[in-house]
């Protein structure tokens, strides 16, 4: 995956970066590189369902409060939504809600124990409404408008076959043309794979914000479309967890045992080294299918049905303990050094010259059980990095198409308001080195990351060398920097489901008043 440094686009005061963002040609960005579907199902589990002031204007640190937005007296917006094409079978209420709707009748509980990150899921629907809302969600005849929107090969739509167990890539140049697509798809039996569709459907927005808040890690998606007789992608397995929605057709699908149970990349593997299918079925309107990341899997659409349409959401791409140590590592290190001596002393004379580094792998070892026996005793872990690469390339909170961007307004918060935090899910905290200060002697400073500004039209789409940044909609990073002193009263807002502004930890009633005002013109608290 790509990375990027950017610095915030609105703090007041200061500045944050931001991690990475992908979006593949071959393999799409976060999404598994699903496409391919007859047969019989066969060992898989089945279940069936019943019928702020403007950029830089923060108040300084003790100064008064700023007189700003006094004239918003309109509440911060609050999430619409347009009514889909068809009713909706999933509960929008919560994260958890959306889920437990998702892979319905399976309990949730049930899904963790048994199938997440260890064996494949099918869930077998015969229920005309879910097959009809699934439908909703993306058709064929959906892409003739989008393509008058400007899609373009390679970065919305890739157009592919497998042949001889080879993916052979169709695109053309530029824009896509719908005739020229539609030729393709009717006479070169070629599967259309379209990229992050959130980005131009609704409902998917919903599902999949609802779903980043839930995981707390960035879900992509795609759409294949398959002529009938046809196979899109060769066997293959994918970095990451995978959730099949079928909305068109029927979907014949094979599915392997993982050769890297719990990949870290993508791989194309061929058939003699697969060997047998473990789980073979159909895949019909209104069905899902779950299964875990390096699971080997190909699919394509039958004869005698005219196309196949399904949309893979996915999920948990570079989001292991693995991860999460390189992450917060080099914090606890460097935190540990500043205490312990033995972690500031030198290493031998010529280490990095040498071919042979084998004779320190005992002092390593040393070291690396005194940052353990640091970390047991620690109270805070660092993960910055991680953290901010989730919340500023998610998506924003989905308040319908039509909706104007957040404005903060209503009463503006005094010492004796009583305040609650809202987004809860799209705001994060980190201690981190003072990205203003370019003097040696850096002091920490709170951030505060948001997702409220963050671009639906740039989600999953990339980084600055890509087609997103050269027209000027690469994701920025958005948020607040305090001084580390007003750690304690961000938690106390955080954790509490309201608090009084002078109740808040901090040591003058400026402060409080500081604080509050910074967070409600970031549309992140609300005034009771």
């Amino acid at each position: 995956m790509t990375q990027e440094q950017r610095c915030i686009s609105s703090w007041p005061p200061g500045s944050a970066s931001s991690r990475h963002s992908q979006r593949g040609s071959d393999r799409p960005p976060l999404p598994a590189g699903t496409s391919c579907g007859g047969g019989r199902a066969r060992s898989v589990p089945i279940a069936s369902i019943p019928s702020h002031p403007p950029a830089g204007k923060m108040p300084k640190k003790g100064g008064k409060i700023a007189d700003v937005a006094k004239e918003t007296q309109a509440q911060c917006k609050k999430p619409k939504l347009d009514t889909a094409a068809s009713p909706s079978v999933l509960s929008y209420e919560s994260p958890d809600s959306l889920f437990r709707s998702l892979i319905s009748p399976i309990q949730e509980e049930e899904f963790f124990r048994d199938y997440w990150e260890q064996k494949p899921l099918l869930v077998q629907r015969n229920d005309v409404l879910v097959a009809a809302y699934y439908q909703s969600l993306f058709q064929l005849s959906h892409l003739k408008e989008l393509c008058r929107q400007g899609l373009y090969y390679g970065r919305d739509v890739n157009v592919c076959r497998c042949v001889s167990g080879k993916k052979k890539v169709l695109n053309k140049e530029g824009r896509v043309n719908y005739m020229q697509l539609k030729k393709d798809f009717d006479q070169k039996k070629a599967t259309i794979q379209f990229h992050q569709p959130q980005r131009f459907k609704e409902e998917l927005w919903k599902i999949q914000e609802k779903l980043e808040c839930y995981f707390g890690s960035l879900v992509g998606s795609n759409v294949y479309i398959t002529p009938q007789g046809s196979q899109g992608l060769p066997p293959h397995y994918d970095d990451v967890e995978v959730f099949i929605l079928q909305l068109e057709g029927e979907k014949h699908w094979r599915l392997y045992k993982p050769t890297v149970p719990l990949a870290r990349e993508y791989n194309v593997e061929p058939e003699e080294r697969i060997g047998s299918p473990t789980h073979e079925f159909i895949l019909k309107p209104g069905d899902l299918l779950y299964f875990p990341r390096g699971t080997i899997h190909q699919a394509d659409t039958p004869h005698g049905i005219s196309h196949s349409t399904h949309v893979t959401i996915s999920t948990y791409q570079n989001n292991s303990w693995g991860d999460f140590l390189l992450d917060a590592i080099p914090g606890l290190v460097f935190d540990t050094a500043k205490e312990d001596v033995a972690l500031r002393r030198s290493i031998p004379r010529q280490l990095l010259m040498q071919v042979n580094t084998a004779d320190c792998t005992k002092k390593l070892s040393s070291l690396l059980r005194r940052l353990a026996d640091s970390l047991e005793n620690s109270r805070e872990l660092r993960s910055s990095d991680m953290k901010k690469d989730f919340i500023t390339h998610r998506l924003p909170p989905c308040l319908g198409c039509d909706s104007d961007p957040l404005t903060p307004g209503g009463k503006l918060p005094k010492i004796d308001s009583r305040i609650r935090l809202q987004f809860r899910d799209h705001a994060i905290i980190t201690v981190e080195p003072d990205q203003e200060n370019a003097d040696e002697i850096r002091r920490e400073m709170v951030y505060v990351y948001h997702s409220l500004k963050n671009r639906r039209e740039t989600h999953m789409m990339g980084t600055e060398d890509d087609t997103a940044s050269e027209d000027g909609l690469a994701q920025q990073t958005h948020g607040l920097r305090f001084p580390l002193s007003y750690l304690d009263a961000l938690k106390q807002i955080w954790s509490s489901s309201t608090v009084t502004v002078k109740e808040l930890n901090l040591t003058s009633d400026a402060e409080k008043e500081n604080l509050a005002l910074s967070l409600w013109t970031e549309c992140l608290i609300e005034v009771l």
